[in-house]
């Protein structure tokens, strides 16, 4: 089945037992939502109980919102991605590296966008972003309902050159949003930061619900795509055909035409907002690590001009801390180291894997191949390419050919039997890292000097090439099972 926007994701998933379930049962979006689908599929690292990679989930019957339906889930699992992208779960980063290399970049169609069936303009005395935008919250201490899935797109002032990324925006009143922007961490944030210079606001429209190769590809960071680098473009390569965008209808900037909603506005030249201004609840909303984040007093201001949504949309959220974070932050991070190692040492590291437990930023297991006497010492070679590649990255592991990278147990087994602590462990104090690790500042420990700075650690479980034939698994026979078990699937 083709996908190609969120509707034909969902039906996708309608075909394979088990991904998707769907309920008529009222439900309030602030907290409940997520809260009922933190046990259903959240995983991640959100608090236990959660059940990891469960379905999706549709809901049909939004409190505030009739006619509306919200999904969530829709990326929360590997294998969900991996059938929307028509490939083997093991192979979802290095398809991605690929499409990196051979992009294909969006085009502005004139024809009928479905995102524009129906228009409001902030001009009607009615306009309310509260009740036409449905907006979770994800916990009771949230500072508003989020927008967690919000496609962001705008350009740059100078180059013209234009740009998406997600940011966690809150909406603050009936035409106002606030958005997060870290400095110098996101494209659009040194494009806002430039129009402020220049004293003009910036055209920025916000997609929501989307083809899931937008929603992944969108995640991907220098130096993989650096300022001036489209990253529509990437799954345009993934699709084999343009991602269509259409003009808005109030801004100079343009959306992605197949969206549920479009949120089109401008972000204020120099204007600050305090996150949690109405609520006054110190909180954020839940970030990846699983911790509530800090509302910030430094978040940018949106001025909304208009809202378009297809008939009875679906709006797309997420979970903060949850598997659908691994998704998107993990795959291109995936992509992105293998990238850079395959460049460095062609051949020596078989695959990479963001693990679930860093939130797809943090932590990654490398597979590493030692074929002579001289590979060894590669691999830490590799795990420092991987910082350099990923500077968010905070933790490796190195592992050989014969261990599952996408298997925990199996991870844990040869760290287990083939590390030794005192001698495979290496450190490199004092990196610039990530500021949302709560481990990461002054007051965790006075030898970091300032937040987000971090040790990086090495952890090499693979064993010596010297000793290679020492250290061979029992070998089983090989069979098909199918023979004795007709259904089985391995």
């Amino acid at each position: 089945m083709k996908v190609s926007d969120l509707r034909s994701a969902l039906e996708l998933l309608r075909t394979m037992p088990g991904e998707l379930v769907e309920t008529d049962v009222e439900v309030d979006p602030a907290a409940e939502l997520s809260g009922v689908y933190r046990y259903v599929g959240a995983g991640g690292t959100v608090q236990r109980p959660t059940k990891v990679d469960g379905p999706a989930m549709l809901f049909h019957n939004v409190k505030g919102h009739p006619g509306a339906t919200v999904a969530i889930g829709v990326l929360g699992s590997r294998k969900r991605v991996a059938a929307y992208f028509g490939c083997d779960i093991r192979d979802v980063g290095k398809l991605l590296c690929r499409c990196a290399q051979n992009p294909i970049e969006p085009v502005v169609t004139g024809e009928a966008a479905a995102c524009q069936e129906v228009v409001h303009y902030a001009t009607d005395p009615d306009f309310d972003l509260r009740t036409l935008v449905l907006a979770p919250t994800n916990t009771p201490v949230d500072a508003g309902p989020y927008i967690t899935l919000g496609m962001c797109y705008a350009t740059h002032p100078d180059t013209g050159r234009s740009d998406v990324t997600i940011h966690r925006m809150c909406i603050q009143g009936r035409d106002e949003l606030s958005i997060f922007l870290q400095p110098g961490s996101r494209h659009i944030g040194a494009m806002a930061e430039r129009a402020t210079e220049l004293g003009f606001p910036l055209p920025i429209s916000v997609s929501i619900g989307v083809d899931p190769a937008v929603a992944v590809t969108s995640c991907f960071e220098p130096p993989t795509t650096p300022l001036g680098f489209n990253e529509l473009s990437i799954a345009g390569a993934l699709r084999g055909e343009p991602v269509r965008l259409h003009p808005c209808l109030t801004i100079r900037e343009n959306c992605i035409a197949n969206a549920e909603y479009v949120i089109e506005g401008e972000i204020q030249p120099g204007v600050r907002v305090v996150e949690d201004q109405n609520s006054h609840t110190g909180y954020a909303m839940p970030e990846f690590p699983g911790y509530n984040g800090h509302a910030s007093n430094e978040c940018w201001l949106i001025k909304v001009k208009a809202v378009t949504h297809r008939k009875n949309p679906i709006m797309q959220t997420c979970i903060g801390p949850s598997g659908e974070h691994v998704s998107m932050a993990g795959i291109p991070t995936e992509a992105s180291i293998y990238n850079m190692l395959e460049k460095a040492m062609p051949g020596k590291v078989a695959n990479v894997y963001a693990h679930p437990a860093g939130g797809g930023k943090y932590m990654a297991v490398l597979q590493c191949r030692k074929t002579v006497a001289t590979d060894e010492g590669k691999q830490r070679q590799a795990a420092l390419l991987a910082f350099s590649a990923f500077t968010e990255l905070k933790h490796v592991i190195l592992v050989d050919e014969d261990v599952d990278i996408f298997d925990t147990n199996d991870v844990l087994w040869a760290m287990n039997t083939r590390f030794q602590g005192d001698r495979d462990i290496i450190t490199i104090p004092g990196v610039r890292c990530h500021p949302l690790d709560p481990s990461a500042g002054p007051e965790y420990d006075p030898s970091i000097l300032e937040r987000g700075i971090s040790c990086k650690t090495i952890f090499d479980c693979t064993v010596p090439f010297h000793l290679k034939k020492q250290f061979q698994r029992a070998k089983f026979l090989e069979v098909d099972p199918k023979c004795w078990l007709p259904d089985f699937e391995g």
